[in-house]
């Protein structure tokens, strides 16, 4: 009865300890594949002004903030809501006029299923749509043409409307390809050249945005701690946590409220640990006794049960984490869960060595408690000083 009880604290120490490892590396992946699917969109910084939805880009040196160490690249944008038309389909979009930098520093050409990543060719303006834009208006770029065209419509500036006059401005544009990062971008984002969408907005200087790439060797945060020192209170500099600070705060949010149940179902688990360590002292009375009558005192007594439930708990921990982690590898290597309506694109999972250090330190403190106290209070009244 009592290495059925032993047995069982094993298996439950062992189950909470692999469950918490699995679930914090598949939190860890989710949290790496969001940020990934936003990243690589968002450029690592961008500058708007902190009043109205544009700036003159005069008030920018643009060679100083070229020079800011860990800038890499920067493209300006204009950014507008607009409508687009394809044969008898219309649809809202957001048009982003944006500099030919702007495809490398997104990598845009890794992001294509369909068609080239081009915005002019032969001095002529084309577009790159989001996949599920393109899909929305019944477009597709056919091979043999190698492009598909689309009306855009875009709300005139500064006049008043009449009857009988058309509140758009209306221009046809080639569009080049499809891109493919997240829901977001492929539903909405029109990305076109800077000066197609100047043209249609009737900007002279004036733009949205300066997006900027940031080298990987330094930190988004001191690059923009610098960019803010250069362009002054008028700005707003922001880096692409900071934009997506909700989606972010909100996946780490989730990951540790896991942590926190699955440590309170381990303190559960625990208290057959505590039946255990009870069953065996209350079996062991006798010898005890015997132990005693050679000299025993309450401190080697209370060591060797102390240590025996270290025992239990640490085997347990062990065969916990060498489950765990070798269900991550084999996720890793061989895809065994896939995501619904992914064409059996693999669960996300990231290893976390920092993880396993924590996971495995919370755990054994929980044992080492777990152990010591319901210990302390057998001995205390179940044992007589010599």
């Amino acid at each position: 009865m009592i290495n059925l009880i032993t047995r069982i604290s094993v298996v439950g120490i062992a189950a909470i300890t692999a469950a918490l490892i699995i679930l914090l590396s598949a939190f860890n992946g989710i949290e790496k594949m969001i940020e990934d699917l936003y990243s690589e969109y968002d450029t690592d910084i961008t500058i708007r002004a902190k009043v109205g939805k544009t700036f003159n880009e005069r008030q920018l040196d643009f060679k100083q903030v070229r020079a800011i160490e860990g800038v890499v690249n920067y493209s300006r944008a204009v950014e507008e809501v607009v409508i687009l038309k394809h044969e008898k389909k219309w649809v809202n979009a957001t048009m982003i006029g944006i500099d030919s930098s702007f495809l490398e520093i997104t990598e845009m050409s890794k992001h294509m299923i369909g068609g080239k990543p081009m915005l002019t060719k032969y001095e002529v303006d084309y577009g790159i749509i989001g996949a599920g834009l393109l899909d929305k208006l019944d477009g597709y770029i056919p091979e043999n043409v190698g492009y598909e065209s689309v009306a855009c419509y875009v709300p005139k500036r500064k006049i008043k409307i009449g009857f009988g006059q058309n509140p758009f401005k209306t221009n046809i544009i080639r569009v080049s390809g499809r891109m493919n990062f997240n829901r977001e971008v492929n539903s909405q984002n029109f990305v076109v050249p800077l000066s197609f969408a100047k043209e249609m907005m009737e900007y002279d200087d004036h733009i949205s945005a300066v997006y900027i790439d940031v080298d990987p060797a330094f930190s988004n945060e001191n690059v923009r701690d610098k960019l803010k020192i250069l362009v002054g209170s008028d700005f707003v500099v922001k880096t692409n946590f900071e934009k997506n600070e909700l989606i972010y705060k909100t996946s780490r949010s989730e990951k540790l409220i896991v942590l926190f149940i699955l440590l309170f179902i381990f303190i559960l688990a625990a208290f057959n640990l505590v039946a255990s360590l009870t069953m065996l002292f209350v079996e062991k009375l006798d010898n005890i006794a015997t132990m005693q009558s050679f000299g025993a005192n309450k401190k080697f007594i209370f060591t060797i049960f102390f240590f025996e439930g270290l025992l239990i708990a640490g085997k347990g921990i062990f065969y916990g984490a060498l489950t765990g982690y070798l269900i991550c590898f084999l996720q890793l290597q061989f895809a065994l869960l896939t995501m619904p309506n992914s064409a059996g694109e693999a669960f996300p999972i990231a290893i976390s060595w920092m993880d396993g250090v924590l996971i495995i330190s919370l755990v054994t403190l929980l044992s080492v408690f777990f152990s010591y106290f319901p210990v302390k209070f057998l001995i205390y009244k179940n044992v007589k000083d010599n």
